[in-house]
């Protein structure tokens, strides 16, 4: 289905929003068969209950927006109703909580149920709710369609299993992106990346039967100068410390820092922001040959730091410190890193949050903020100095797999910190990508994180 909103028509289906504490005085205004109706079926109000019901005017649709404590349990509740709609179009109408919801909320509401529209059907057909909604007064809905693109984009790429999204597919994707909105992309392939000094990045994917890329799409010629980092790792077998087969299960969204920074350029320059966008991916897999590099080698990076390698499972931050290198040579006003990195990042916070690194503090301010705004939570996690001693291991300047287990996540992004010199301000993210269960507005599977917080705060950060 199509996640866009409709016009309303004479078939468009009122739909009112109710608590609790509204239901009976809602329903004493209405025909009395709309009360009895509700009251057959059990309709409570609550959070994310739905019920339509016939009248004498037509049919009328009501949606249960519950209590605070319901509401803080969860988000887009609006996108539940909808799944519990039949098909049809329905169009919210003016009461008291819609009249009292801030344009912030309104809006997430909406773009909740939007997202709830989504299904991946390359490889079977899926059901997917059939309501439409008429976009709500005062919200932006080409903005929101925009960012819902950006959204399906992402998952899309997630979902696809790495038999049809290894580093040639990912390319194609991007290329296909640079198509629509008329961007410049290269790709810088195989042994070439070597020549131009990308050694890490050739040498985390040079054992795959497809080979490593640097992929560099480029749009906007006038603004702030904004870099999108993404790991494309599309598979990751652990390398020659092979992952176990529960381990290596989800391995097809480890390009999920790819996906996301795709799916929020494509918000971007749908939306013609009017700054410089570059995104970067480095994409590759993590697969066992004869060739594949092993623990102890040591590989001088483009930066020219030098990093042991103890262990292979460790390379998504390998192949981000180049094109992080490259990255920082331009010096963009803002430079962003997206990844799934580390399973201490999901122990720490699970799979809803998005744990970032930053240490500019009106970018941060902007992301908590925007996160809100957008119903994309974040949480920020420290760039502890005192822990860079742990990615030293004497022999070489940097260890990209610190024995002992502590903040795996904060050492991590340590490690790419180094990688990133000159540029004014950095931030990491060390985001999981997937959806363990289906929730209102996020299918099971792979999922976008952190990318509508970080385009509700670009403007404030990047004076747009």
């Amino acid at each position: 289905m199509p996640l866009t909103f409709v016009i309303a028509d004479d078939a468009t289906i009122p739909l009112h929003l109710l608590t609790p504490e509204d239901l009976d005085a809602w329903c004493a205004a209405q025909d009395a068969s709309v009360g009895d109706w509700i009251a057959r079926h059990g309709f409570t109000a609550a959070a994310g209950e739905a019920l339509l019901c016939p009248a004498s005017g037509g049919p009328v649709a009501v949606a249960g927006w519950g209590s605070p404590a319901q509401r803080v349990r969860g988000r887009f509740h609006l996108a539940r109703a909808a799944q519990a709609l039949p098909a049809g179009s329905y169009a919210l109408q003016s009461g008291a909580v819609v009249d009292a919801l801030a344009p912030e909320q309104l809006s997430a509401e909406a773009l909740g149920w939007l997202l709830g529209g989504y299904g991946f059907d390359r490889y079977r057909a899926q059901t997917v709710p059939q309501a439409r909604l008429v976009a709500p007064e005062g919200v932006d809905a080409a903005r929101l369609e925009a960012i819902a693109a950006g959204e399906a984009l992402t998952r899309d790429l997630i979902n696809t299993p790495a038999a049809d999204m290894g580093p040639e597919a990912l390319e194609a994707a991007a290329r296909a992106l640079a198509t629509e909105f008329g961007a410049a992309i290269e790709a810088t392939v195989g042994g070439d990346l070597l020549e131009r000094n990308f050694p890490m990045i050739h040498a985390v994917g040079r054992a795959a039967a497809q080979a490593p890329r640097l992929l560099d799409l480029r749009w906007g010629t006038a603004g702030p100068k904004l870099t999108l980092v993404g790991k494309g790792v599309c598979f990751d077998t652990g390398g020659l410390n092979l992952k176990s087969g529960a381990s290596m299960g989800l391995m097809k969204k480890d390009m999920g820092g790819a996906a996301a920074v795709l799916g929020l350029a494509r918000m971007i320059m749908a939306l013609d922001l009017p700054l410089q966008l570059r995104v970067l991916v480095p994409a590759v897999e993590n697969s066992v040959s004869a060739n594949s590099f092993r623990p102890q080698d040591i590989l001088t990076s483009r930066k020219g730091l030098t990093v042991e390698i103890n262990n292979t499972d460790a390379e998504g931050r390998l192949v981000l410190a180049d094109a992080l290198a490259l990255a920082d040579e331009e010096r963009p006003d803002l430079l962003i890193s997206m990844a799934t990195l580390t399973g201490a990042a999901r122990v720490a916070v699970g799979p809803d949050l998005s744990p970032y690194f930053t240490g500019d503090e009106m970018l941060a301010a902007a992301l908590e903020s925007g996160a809100v705004a957008a119903a994309d939570p974040v949480w920020r996690m420290p760039f502890h100095d005192p822990y860079e001693a742990m990615i030293e291991p004497g022999i070489a300047d940097l260890d990209n797999a610190p024995k002992g287990g502590f903040a795996g996540a904060i050492t991590a992004a340590l490690f790419l910190r180094r990688f990133v010199t000159d540029s004014p301000s950095y931030t990491h993210f060390d985001i999981y990508g997937w959806n363990p269960t289906a929730a209102p507005g996020r299918t099971k599977g792979g999922t976008g994180m952190a990318t509508r917080a970080l385009l509700e705060a670009l403007p404030q950060v990047l004076s747009l």
